[in-house]
């Protein structure tokens, strides 16, 4: 298994009136593979901030490998 980062990110409004991109959450995720650490990652969201769907509070996510070469 490999380690995953999976990041929920949202687009907002800053105070200039630009849109800018936040990291709602960031979950360490143990899977197979980067689409499997997605889905463990959106249920896993979803338990934490009380959520049916975790696209109520982040527009997308990033998933990137944690793990480090040898």
């Amino acid at each position: 298994m490999s380690r995953y980062v999976v990041k929920f990110m949202k687009d907002v409004l800053g105070e200039n009136g630009r849109e800018c991109e936040i990291c709602q959450s960031s979950v360490e995720i143990d899977a197979a593979n980067e689409n499997l650490a997605a889905e463990l990652a959106k249920k896993k969201f979803c338990e934490m901030q009380a959520l049916r769907d975790w696209s109520l509070h982040a527009d997308r996510i990033q998933v990137k490998s944690a793990d480090y070469p040898s």
